[in-house]
């Protein structure tokens, strides 16, 4: 059994309840947003590797793939993915939680070997 952590990649999507807001409301969820977003590079056994924002070539809700950013990470377990997840659920937009504006699915895999390159 290896102690390697977990490849992890957070799938994001901004849901219908984003795009309903009055123009202008959205500034709160974007402030929610990146307070998730700082509390999961603070998260005790989460090493963020990356991030991709897909916003500017997708427009309107993301109900599945293609999200509409992704974050990619090391995790040391599944439990830590799940309260990563959970991060939607504790930060509040107003008198609601983020889920309520955006969804989060996360894939669990292995790193890649590296390649051998010779040059």
């Amino acid at each position: 059994m290896s102690d390697a952590p977990l490849r992890v990649l957070f799938c994001i999507g901004v849901n219908q309840n984003f795009f309903d807001l009055p123009t202008g409301r959205g500034k709160a969820v974007w402030d929610g947003f990146t307070t998730m977003l700082g509390e999961l590079h603070t998260l005790s056994g989460v090493t963020v590797l990356g991030t991709i924002d897909d916003d500017q070539h997708m427009v309107g809700p993301s109900d599945s793939w293609p999200w509409t950013c992704y974050v990619l990470a090391d995790v040391v377990d599944q439990p830590t993915v799940a309260a990563a997840c959970n991060l939607l659920r504790t930060v509040q937009v107003g008198e609601h939680g983020l889920w309520r504006y955006m969804k989060i699915e996360a894939r669990l895999g292995r790193p890649l070997p590296e390649p051998q390159v010779t040059r």
